[in-house]
């Protein structure tokens, strides 16, 4: 494989994070190995904020106190999510990478072609470690047989699964005597905007609207009309844009028409002076966005003085409600002098239960991500918000559905997880806002930019050829 294509999917690794880059190591480094007395020192990179460095923390130190019969010590590097990709794409230059690392679906096949990931599937046979219990659609995102992802041995173990749900106000709704959405029966799109619509108006007389039914950021809220108007940004193989196709472009004209015909959104220039998401936070709007690493943050009543609850996006001609989703997972270096180890430990990060009870909030009270393990999210992690000692809302299924597709839900990856980047769906939001405040049609626009985003898109596929 060429080395731009290394470098080029080396910035792929997506989520969440924050943090401060510290520490160092690697699997190709004398920092790993054998020590004097036979004991290996391994090495682990991730990132997370300061309430997550302090969980994987507490989870790195147990599995080396159980293990002090075989690990000298384990060395922690974390980063920041806007650096991961960078420090991880220079470690592997340099044939350094630690015993575990970060890997998104998105770089499997790569990382393991370009012999930077070892398969975990021997060593977890060995050592009786069981996968059962893990979410198996987010699990098969780790699995590569050579040729196909999806399914052969096991490259990777999730971290996490997360979905971009939708959220409302329940006090907006209590306040204009409007009743719940049911998240068993997702609204239509036309539904949607007439409840919408009731929202919409001018609370304090002055001539201006300043409540709307919905805010919506074009990066991450566009996806959710495309897809279940059962349309795509890209073909099935990931190598040509379909944005000009009817069922594109009538997701993409219901989802303008949000703005410009029903005007039950700020308008480009609104959202400029005030930003959709600070909207939602000063309740003006009643629909906003919802993720799951956002659920503590909304459940503090300091940051969010209004009651709320998830529900589903409107669906349109599939009937479909849908969004996205995302993992990340831990992989084992191939260069690793002790993948046998390494593999332990990065099931332990994944699967250990008292880790999932602290990320997931049953311990700790603040849910970070939803459980790894289906019997811990079926069992322990619903009673504690049953019984009230986990503040989460009381439409958790909605994360589910999304994740599992239940019924009328559907949870995708964006089409930019599996493309060498993201540059052509870059091209698409960058000049959005232009059919947004009406000075282009959908038709002018998807005409101009179609033609760029095939380019930008031959152009990522040709440098990892």
């Amino acid at each position: 494989m060429k080395l731009k294509k290394m470098l080029a999917l080396g910035m792929l690794t997506v989520m969440a994070v924050s943090a401060v880059l510290t520490g160092c190591g690697g699997g190709g480094s004398s920092s790993s190995g054998s020590s004097s007395d036979g004991k290996a020192t391994l090495s682990i990179f991730v990132y997370g904020n300061e309430q997550e460095q302090a969980i994987y923390t507490d989870m790195i130190n147990q599995f080396k106190e159980a293990h002090a019969d075989e690990v000298a010590d384990i060395e922690v590097q974390y980063s920041t999510k806007d650096d991961y990709g960078t420090t991880l794409t220079g470690m592997m230059t340099a044939k350094d990478l630690p015993d575990v690392y970060y890997i998104g679906p998105e770089t499997v096949s790569q990382y393991v072609d370009n012999g930077y990931a070892a398969s975990l599937t021997p060593y977890l046979e060995e050592l009786g470690l069981d996968t059962s219990d893990l979410m198996q659609d987010i699990l098969n995102f780790y699995r590569y047989d050579g040729t196909t992802t999806g399914q052969g041995d096991l490259y990777g173990l999730p971290h996490d699964a997360s979905v971009f749900a939708y959220a409302y106000n329940k006090d907006l709704f209590d306040k204009e005597g409007i009743p719940y959405p049911d998240p068993e029966n997702p609204y239509t799109y036309d539904e949607f905007v007439e409840v919408c619509k009731q929202f919409t108006k001018d609370t304090d007389s002055d001539g201006e609207i300043d409540q709307w039914g919905c805010g919506a950021a074009n990066a991450f809220m566009l996806y959710q009309y495309i897809w279940s108007n059962g349309a795509s940004f890209l073909s099935d193989d990931y190598k040509t844009v379909t944005i000009d196709t009817p069922e594109f472009k009538e997701g993409l004209q219901k989802y303008i028409d949000l703005t410009l015909t029903h005007k039950v959104t700020p308008t480009v220039e609104q959202d400029a002076s005030l930003g959709v998401y600070q909207r939602w936070l000063a309740g003006q709007e009643a629909f906003y966005a919802c993720g799951t690493w956002d659920v503590a943050a909304f459940m503090d009543d300091e940051t969010f003085p209004f009651e709320w609850d998830l529900c589903a996006y409107p669906t349109l001609s599939t009937g479909k409600t849908a969004t996205w989703c995302g993992t990340v997972g831990y992989a084992v270096s191939a260069l690793s002098d002790n993948q046998k180890l390494a593999t332990e430990l990065a099931y332990w990060m994944s699967a250990d239960t008292e880790g999932n009870k602290q990320l997931s909030g049953i311990t700790t009270g603040q849910s970070i991500q939803l459980p790894n393990l289906v019997s811990l999210a079926d069992g322990e992690f619903r009673d504690a918000i049953n019984d009230g000692s986990l503040p989460f809302p009381s439409n958790v299924d909605v994360f589910f559905n999304y994740l599992n597709g239940t019924g009328d839900y559907e949870g995708r990856m964006m089409e930019s997880t599996y493309t060498p980047n993201a540059e052509w769906a870059d091209i698409f939001f960058e000049g959005l806002d232009n059919v947004k405040n009406g000075s282009m049609t959908v038709d002018e626009y998807v005409a101009q930019v179609q033609p760029q985003m095939q380019d930008a898109l031959d152009n990522a596929w040709e440098s990892v050829e």
